[in-house]
């Protein structure tokens, strides 16, 4: 994928790695569409980046997918790149129904079927195009357990073999299928992450990941340094160290 050029809608960008990965694409001559569920956080950004478009989204809600992408093209009709993006990540403790099944579902209804909608509602839209990327956000948890997220880990597993049939099945047509790899960035994604000194900052992250687009355009998957431990565990033959180094510090193992 170029790194210029574009006009990209990122749901999911009002903080943390979407909106990192949207204020460097805005600089870099793309045109970008942030989304999110709070407006007042949309204003915000809006008043603080000149330039960036933005439109209010609930991933969760297959309603607000649908009114999001009419009012998306409506207003963008060259939108060529779609990211999509939408994560939570929550502790569960699957010895406890009561603790995990509400908790499994939402994430399951946020981190996979968010994406799935999303790609739904646009996918007509960017077939048409005469090139467009779909691009969609993994992690490096859904190639090495954490063992207080098994429901994030699954979905960002499903998130990865999604792109890849994805790719398989559009092979031939118009989009193309990236897909983003981050290994633990700090960020607010789970309380007290932004401090976590084990993450990888959120600059150094999107700079790289920046880097990795702009010198590497045919790339299907784009994987900083720090992700490549987890990656490849199994590929390197030391899985089982790489799952016990990732759950050294898990305080469910106590």
């Amino acid at each position: 994928m170029d790194i210029s050029g574009h006009t990209l809608f990122i749901p999911g960008a009002t903080s943390g790695i979407g909106l990192a990965l949207a204020l460097r694409l805005h600089e870099r001559g793309n045109h970008v569409i942030v989304g999110g569920r709070r407006t007042e956080l949309l204003e915000q950004i809006a008043a603080e980046h000149p330039g960036l478009a933005t439109v209010r989204i609930d991933t969760t809600d297959p309603a607000s997918i649908t009114a999001a992408s009419r009012q998306v093209l409506a207003e963008h009709p060259d939108l060529d790149v779609l990211v999509a993006m939408a994560g939570i990540m929550r502790a569960e403790d699957w010895r406890d129904p009561t603790d995990f099944l509400a908790t499994a579902e939402v994430t399951v209804t946020t981190n996979l079927l968010g994406p799935i909608r999303l790609i739904a509602a646009f996918m007509e839209h960017l077939l048409a195009q005469d090139s467009a990327t779909i691009m969609t956000v993994s992690s490096g948890l859904g190639f090495a357990p954490l063992r207080a997220t098994p429901t994030y880990n699954a979905t960002k597993a499903a998130i990865h073999m999604l792109s890849e049939s994805l790719r398989l099945q559009l092979a031939g047509t118009a989009v193309e299928v990236l897909e983003i790899v981050p290994p633990s960035v700090a960020t607010d994604l789970m309380p007290g992450h932004a401090e976590d000194e084990m993450a990888m900052g959120l600059e150094d992250f999107a700079d790289e990941v920046i880097e990795i687009l702009q010198t590497q355009p045919a790339a299907t998957e784009i994987q900083v340094e720090r992700v490549k431990f987890l990656r490849y565990g199994e590929a390197r033959g030391d899985y089982d160290q790489v799952v016990a180094a990732l759950n050294a510090r898990d305080p469910m193992n106590g």
